[in-house]
C-alpha cells in the first residue's frame, strides 16, 4: 500500500468514529491532518472531541490542526481551509465524512431534520470541495473522497427513509459529476462505503444499541481502505464507488477478523448494501 507521508489531508466530522479513524490512519503514514468538526468540549452522549482526535493523530506520528467548524456555515468552511493552507502549505486530499442521519418515513421526518441532513450531507460536501479546489489543483496527487454509498435507483433503498437516502445519494452524485468534471484537471473524486455496519455512535444510538455494535466492524476497516484510495495516482483512480472490503481484498488483505468487534459473530450488512 502506498504512503501518505508528507501529505495534507482535510477531514470533516473528525471528532470521532470513521472520521477520526481516517485521520489517525493517515497520521501513521506521517500525514498532516486538518480536523474539522464542532465538538471541542465533551458531549454527554457522544465520545471524543477534536482535541482528543488531535492527540491520537499526534501520537500516531502525524501533525494535527484543530479547526472548529460547522460545515453548514460557509464562513467556517472558508476559515478552516485558510487555516489549513496557512499551517501546512496546501491541501492534497479532502475527506467529506461529516454526516447527519434520521431514519424515518416521510410522515415521521420533521422538516428541520430534512434540512439538517441535506445541509450537512449534500451542501457541505459540495461547499467543502468547492472551497478546497483551488488548493487541490496545486497538489501533485489531489484526491476528494466522499463517505457515500454506491448509486442504485431502486425503491428498496428509498422507501424506508427517503429523506436520508436522498441526502446520502446527493453526496454520491457529487462523486459522479465532479469526477468527470475534474478529470482533465487530474483531481480524483471517489466514494467509499462499508460492506457492513460500523461501530459508531450512530449505530449504538440509532441502529440497534450494543447488540448492533457487537455485530459491527470497527472504523479502522474504512480508514485502511481510505488510506489505500488516497495513496493511488489521482489520474488513474477517479469516479469509483468503492466498498471497503473490496478495496482491501485488492490490496492483498483477506482476513477481516481483525476488524470485527466480536469475531465470534457475523457482521451485519450495511444499510445500503
Amino acid at each position: 500500500m502506498g504512503s501518505l507521508n508528507g501529505k495534507t489531508i482535510l477531514v470533516t466530522g473528525a471528532s470521532r468514529g470513521i472520521g477520526e479513524a481516517i485521520a489517525v490512519r493517515a497520521a501513521r503514514d506521517g500525514a498532516r491532518v486538518a480536523l474539522l468538526g464542532k465538538s471541542v468540549r465533551p458531549h454527554p452522549k457522544l465520545p471524543g472531541t477534536l482535541n482528543t482526535a488531535a492527540d491520537k493523530v499526534e501520537a500516531a506520528g502525524g501533525n494535527a490542526l484543530v479547526c472548529q467548524c460547522d460545515v453548514r456555515a460557509l464562513d467556517d468552511i472558508e476559515a478552516a481551509v485558510a487555516r489549513t493552507v496557512e499551517a501546512f502549505g496546501g491541501i492534497d486530499a479532502v475527506v467529506n465524512n461529516a454526516s447527519a442521519i434520521h431514519l424515518a418515513g416521510t410522515r415521521e421526518t420533521p422538516m428541520k431534520r430534512f434540512d439538517l441532513m441535506h445541509q450537512v450531507n449534500v451542501r457541505a460536501t459540495f461547499a467543502v470541495t468547492q472551497a478546497c479546489l483551488p488548493h487541490l489543483s496545486l497538489s501533485p496527487n489531489p484526491h476528494v473522497l466522499n463517505l457515500a454509498p454506491p448509486l442504485a435507483m431502486d425503491a428498496a433503498w428509498f422507501a424506508p427513509h427517503v429523506a436520508y437516502t436522498m441526502s446520502k445519494y446527493g453526496m454520491s452524485m457529487c462523486v459522479l459529476g465532479m469526477a468527470e468534471e475534474l478529470r482533465g484537471a487530474g483531481v480524483a473524486v471517489n466514494a467509499l462505503w462499508p460492506r457492513t455496519i460500523i461501530a459508531t455512535a450512530a449505530v449504538r444510538n440509532l441502529l440497534g444499541g450494543e447488540e448492533a455494535v457487537r455485530r459491527s466492524r470497527t472504523p479502522e476497516i474504512v480508514a485502511d481502505a481510505a488510506q489505500w484510495i488516497l495513496a493511488q495516482p489521482a489520474r488513474a483512480c477517479t469516479g469509483n464507488f468503492f466498498i471497503d472490503e473490496d478495496v482491501l481484498r485488492a490490496a492483498g488483505i483477506s482476513d477481516f477478523s481483525r476488524y470485527a468487534v466480536d469475531p465470534s459473530v457475523e457482521p451485519l450488512p450495511d444499510l445500503f448494501l
